[in-house]
């Protein structure tokens, strides 16, 4: 609602002031002929005449459009004047007393006022009446004629003038207060047109943030000349009443609602959102969910926030802040997706911080280890997250495995160029998400592998804990993945599904619900990996048990064969780190034992604290020893070719 002017508000209170002054002169009529005393009846025209005098006002006195909006009768008008009159004058109040012969009735009454005003008729305060339909007036203890008539205080604030949300709608109904951006113009146009049509449908709007949706639907409101509420359904005691006072506050401000809605809303809150869709013309739905209308609707899904529209926010919000960013404005476009609240929020804090005179710290940018920070959160009690600290030189591989590694870095180095700017992306919006296989047996590098990958791209592993994952409640596991893949869409990250056969093993036979329900399962899951737009990593040292179908969604397979002799020489010299004292270590004998450089590195570690404990340094006695029990662990058969000679 657009600020008044002063002129209008002062001509709106010389309108109040000449209606208060013709309830006082009809009181006073009234006064005179109950004590048998002679009126001056010109002085009640004279009244009458300078209030419809002060009503030659553009827009019309408040009162009076109260009237036109709810239709009130003259009666009714009166009334609702009456008991305006009884708050704003003490000379009235007193009338009013002196009326009912009680100095204690210093009020307004349904009986006096049909002995005081003309045209009176009994059904002005019927149930169903617009004074007590839209809870305009509030009646006190008593019979319908004795009970104190008391109005509305959001209304006498209306009536002066005064405007504002009901104070009983506050924390739930909001006023909008910033315009749509370009980037959603076209959204606007859409649920204008929607909700200018005939059968003035409520709009769902779908997509996007909470915040965006009701930016849309505030702006589409707008185009078509209405004013706009956002409200929250809350928790009411008296749901009718909350309902009424919502619309009720429409009607004032002339606004349509645009109602929030969440797929977690209890029932009485979606109960509440129905109610307020009927009887408003003008109304949106803001959902992340599956809201069903009961009437006539039509469903506007926003587009995604994609880089164009990320930059545009970045470049916005940091002002003059983003030319010092550099190549770091690119990282966050390519590799982050917050919301667009999210962006504006850290674009302005770290502007009012460059202009504070901050200086950027070596090592990663502030704005990105924020951002990274923000993201774990969402992954709590499903997943592990692992800020990696594996060094490229420690993944001993093959030329042709070393060489796919960096293949699938690159892939997601430059992704954005790929898909979005050379528009691969609009050519095929399937398969757009980077899985890879990494298989194997136990030890051979596949998780060390995917740490690499994180660490070289500057993300976190996402290690997704499969016993969190899997629910044996019906629809759980969908909900739980549903969640990983939704917080993982938020970029900065690696997800990493280790073990993976045990999710992602072949669907069987339908032979029961369980069946029928395991392969919802894995379908839901393969359809979440293939629109997945950051990087999956998938280890399994069986290999043969995958689904085909997951199989074929896969961009890349990489196999982690045993190491050789001259792999197992080079993981043995990285597993020992420079300021460890070591005493002659011969790497051409230990190679010899034929074990995976997951082994290599435990016998290493083992072999230290051995060392440590005799406060001596690691010499092959250590190692020997320590390889001896490792093989003991893993149930492996020493020969003497491998660990002879080691003393």
């Amino acid at each position: 609602m657009m600020p008044l002017p002063s002129a209008w508000i002062e001509a709106n209170q010389r309108y109040v002031v000449a209606a208060l002054a013709v309830v006082q002169c009809r009181l006073e009529a009234a006064l005179a002929r109950l004590n048998g005393e002679a009126f001056d009846e010109e002085r009640l025209a004279a009244t009458l005449a300078a209030r419809a005098a002060a009503a030659a006002i553009s827009p019309p006195p408040a009162l009076l459009r109260v009237r036109e909006l709810f239709g009130l009768s003259a009666f009714q008008y009166e009334i609702l004047t009456l008991a305006a009159a009884v708050e704003l004058s003490s000379t009235i109040g007193r009338l009013c007393a002196q009326l009912q012969n009680d100095s204690r009735r210093a009020a307004a009454s349904f009986g006096l006022a049909l002995a005081v005003f003309p045209d009176a008729h009994w059904s002005a305060l019927a149930p169903d009446a617009p004074l007590r339909r839209w809870r305009l007036i509030e009646l006190g203890d008593g019979g319908l004629t004795d009970a104190t008539l008391r109005i509305d205080e959001r209304l006498l604030h209306e009536v002066v003038g005064v405007g504002g949300v009901d104070a009983r709608l506050r924390g739930c109904v909001q006023v909008p207060g910033e315009d749509a951006p370009p980037r959603l113009a076209s959204a606007v146009d859409e649920v204008a047109r929607c909700l200018d049509g005939p059968s003035c449908p409520t709009v769902v709007l779908t997509g996007e943030s909470a915040p965006a949706r009701a930016t849309v639907g505030c702006a589409a409101l707008q185009r078509i000349e209405l004013d706009a509420l956002v409200v929250r359904p809350a928790r009411a005691n008296a749901v009718d009443a909350f309902v009424t006072l919502v619309q009720r506050e429409a009607i004032l401000r002339n606004a349509g609602l645009v109602i929030e809605h969440s797929a977690t809303d209890s029932a009485e809150h979606v109960e509440l959102a129905h109610a307020l869709t009927a009887g408003v013309a003008g109304v949106v739905v803001s959902s992340d969910g599956n809201f069903v209308v009961r009437g006539a609707s039509v469903h506007v899904a926003l587009p995604a926030l994609d880089a164009g529209g990320r930059r545009e926010l970045w470049e916005r919000s940091l002002g003059s802040a983003a030319a010092q960013l550099g190549g770091v404005l690119e990282e966050l476009i390519s590799e982050f997706r917050p919301s667009a609240e999210e962006i504006v929020r850290l674009g302005d804090e770290w502007r009012c911080r460059v202009e504070a005179g901050e200086a950027v710290p070596d090592g990663e940018h502030p704005l990105r280890a924020r951002l990274r920070a923000d993201n774990r959160a969402h992954f709590a009690g499903l997943a592990q997250v692992i800020a990696p600290v594996a060094d490229a030189a420690d993944l001993v591989l093959p030329a042709a495995q070393a060489d796919t590694i960096a293949q699938i870095e690159a892939h997601v180095r430059y992704r954005q160029v790929v898909l979005d700017d050379w528009g691969f992306a609009g050519r095929d919006g399937r398969g757009l998400g980077i899985a890879a296989l990494f298989h194997g047996p136990s030890g051979t590098g596949k998780t060390l592998a995917a740490e690499v990958i994180a660490r070289r791209l500057g993300f976190d592993l996402i290690r997704v804990d499969l016993s969190q994952v899997v629910s044996k409640y019906i629809g759980e596991t969908e909900k739980n993945l549903a969640r990983i893949f939704d917080a993982a869409d938020r970029g900065g990250c690696v997800l990493l599904f280790d073990e993976a056969d045990a999710l992602f093993g072949k669907r069987s036979e339908v032979r029961d619900s369980h069946d029928r329900y395991a392969n919802i399962e894995v379908g839901y899951l393969l359809q979440r990996i293939e629109a997945f737009r950051g990087l999956a990593i998938l280890t399994t040292n069986l290999k043969q048990v995958l689904d085909p179908a997951f199989l074929r969604r896969l961009r890349f397979v990489v196999a982690f064969p045993f190491p050789d002799v001259v792999e197992r020489k080079r993981i043995w010299q990285r597993s020992f780190p420079q300021a460890t004292p070591c005493d002659r270590l011969d790497f051409d004998r230990v190679a010899r034992l034929q074990v995976t450089g997951g082994n290599i590195r435990s016998i290493a570690l083992h072999a230290a604290f051995l060392a440590a404990t005799e406060d001596a340094p690691v010499s092959m006695r250590h190692v020997l020893r320590a390889s001896r029990d490792e093989c003991v662990r893993i149930e492996k058969a020493v020969t003497a070719a491998e660990i002879g000679g080691w003393t």
